[in-house]
């Protein structure tokens, strides 16, 4: 319930950090459960960092082995699942790189090694794949990494755009969608074979 708390606390504020008192509040826990759990509120994020990467380098895992799909159709249904998963937890890259820059060397290479690094072997794969089937030009598969992480993480971390530049407060299903067919036509136009 402490995770669960913590995430709709940054999913609805924007933010990465979460005051003890208002966890406490909101889950109608006491905030000492969260020494008693996590030993402190740098492990509670930590707890909550492993909880939801956990599943996406699983299901990231699945895709790439999955057998009868293409590399197009694999590397779609990848990006429809990042769109889907930052709309449910846009703090996630922010989170991750302030876990890493706050941990010390053995953690952050954790960290690393756990969910980083599956996503960009995920990515050699998957382009590698893409490639050989003659689909996919050759494109480096790091910074493809960063191109489809940034561009989806900087549409979900941008709430005081859409409030200030588009009177629009609210990230909607409707617009998620919209990013998510948006996404994949720019992404996929630039790693297609010509």
């Amino acid at each position: 319930m402490l995770l669960d708390t913590a995430s709709a606390i940054m999913r609805e504020g924007d933010v990465i950090d979460i005051s003890l008192s208002e966890l406490s509040l909101r889950s109608g826990l006491n905030s000492a459960l969260v020494k008693y759990y996590f030993g402190n509120k740098a492990g509670l994020l930590k707890a909550l960092l492993d909880r939801d990467w956990e599943g996406i380098v699983t299901s990231v895992d699945a895709l790439v082995a999955k057998d009868g799909w293409s590399p197009e159709a694999k590397l779609r249904r990848h990006i429809h699942k990042v769109v889907d998963t930052f709309y449910e937890v846009p703090y996630l890259n922010r989170l991750t790189m302030r876990v890493i820059r706050e941990s010390d060397e053995a953690e952050a290479r954790r960290i690393a090694d756990c969910y980083l690094s599956p996503m960009y072997r995920a990515y050699e794969a998957l382009i590698g794949d893409g490639v050989r089937a003659g689909v996919f030009r050759e494109i480096d598969p790091q910074l493809f990494y960063f191109t489809v992480t940034g561009a989806v993480d900087r549409f979900f971390s941008a709430r005081l755009v859409l409030k200030h530049c588009f009177d629009q407060d609210t990230l909607t299903e409707t617009l998620r969608d919209r990013y998510r067919e948006h996404s994949i036509d720019i992404i996929m136009a630039g790693i297609l074979a010509r």
